[in-house]
């Protein structure tokens, strides 16, 4: 026989669920009192309320469902918006963008401006001198276009001068890493500087030399004077002035390969004026007189005078412009070379 002590401790006590959602904090417990303070002073810092802890465990709360990160892959936001299109026009480059770009660089620097006003000067300016210096009588041998070929000698030194400057510039003052990050292809920028100087420097020295001979032809006229013909003419204008260029373009090729200065100036003057110095000292020699009379023929004041046709026992002058071509176009080469091959 059991008692009803007994019936109710061997009843099945059900299990216990745990509780949900965060734990209640028990209540506080009421404030201690304060410690004995001077007379008519109250603590201005309370005790905190003791909070006692649980006296079942409890399971860390499980997060809400919309907490949950989702298992999937993530959603790209940009999904839905299309490629992006730049506002600026794009399109490919050319070679008349490279020639532009040259030409205003070319036109912009002060000294391009100034060299080109003082070989301009030389070939007028002398020109016009020689021709108001001199008698008709002067004229009855040579052609009338002569006083073009005394400014010619010395305003070649300033295209010579030019040249050099149009790449060693750039080199000098960084400027050329600017150049070729706008323009990647090397050859392009090259092309574009020869182009935009060769005629820069033959419109100019064509135009001058043009000046100086038919005003030179309008100062002396008569029947002693020896009418220039229509060769004559030609070399002493349009001939002249591609003789310039081309050494113009010779020195800006010495110059892309130097990538210095006064070196590039310093053999451009040594290509110029050795071969008529030179001569001198080679005809002493038997075994040397041939060639010797051979690099003065090919020197350049030979050169001009042959173009100018001042002697008629020399010729038109056009197998010396020849020669001159064929040295400009191997120094281009290898300026070329040299440009893709090496770094700035």
């Amino acid at each position: 026989m059991t008692t009803p002590y007994q019936q109710q401790s061997q009843a099945p006590v059900p299990p216990q669920s745990p509780p949900q959602g965060p734990p209640q904090a028990a209540p506080p417990m009421p404030p201690q009192a304060p410690h004995q303070t001077a007379p008519h002073q109250t603590n201005p810092y309370p005790a905190a309320p003791h909070h006692s802890a649980p006296h079942h465990h409890t399971q860390p709360p499980q997060p809400q469902p919309h907490q949950q990160m989702p298992s999937g892959p993530p959603s790209q936001p940009y999904a839905g918006v299309g490629p992006y299109t730049s506002p600026i026009p794009v399109r490919r480059t050319s070679l008349g963008n490279a020639l532009a770009s040259e030409w205003t660089k070319i036109k912009s620097v002060r000294s391009t401006i100034w060299t080109l006003s003082v070989m301009v000067a030389l070939v007028i300016g002398i020109g016009l001198l020689v021709a108001a210096t001199t008698a008709d009588s002067d004229y009855d041998t040579v052609p009338t276009t002569l006083p073009g070929f005394f400014g010619t000698l010395l305003g070649q030194l300033c295209v010579v001068t030019l040249g050099v400057l149009v790449i060693t510039s750039e080199y000098s003052t960084g400027m050329i890493r600017t150049t070729l990050t706008a323009c990647p292809q090397r050859s392009r920028v090259l092309t574009a500087k020869a182009l935009v100087f060769f005629t820069l420097s033959f419109t100019s020295t064509t135009v001058a030399l043009v000046l100086v001979a038919y005003a030179s032809m309008g100062m002396h006229s008569g029947p002693a004077v020896a009418e220039p013909t229509g060769d004559q003419i030609l070399g002493a204008t349009v001939g002249a002035g591609l003789y310039v260029s081309l050494l113009g373009l010779l020195s800006l090729a010495v110059g892309a390969i130097l990538r210095h200065s006064a070196g590039a100036i310093t053999t451009m003057l040594g290509v110029v004026l050795l071969p008529s110095i030179l001569p001198a000292f080679l005809m002493m020699s038997d075994s040397l007189r041939d060639l010797g009379s051979k690099m003065l023929e090919y020197s350049s004041p030979q050169s001009l005078a042959s173009l100018f046709q001042i002697d008629d026992g020399l010729n038109n002058g056009w197998p010396q412009l020849s020669v001159l071509a064929g040295i400009t176009a191997a120094a281009m080469v290898a300026a070329y070379a040299l440009l893709e091959k090496r770094d700035v």
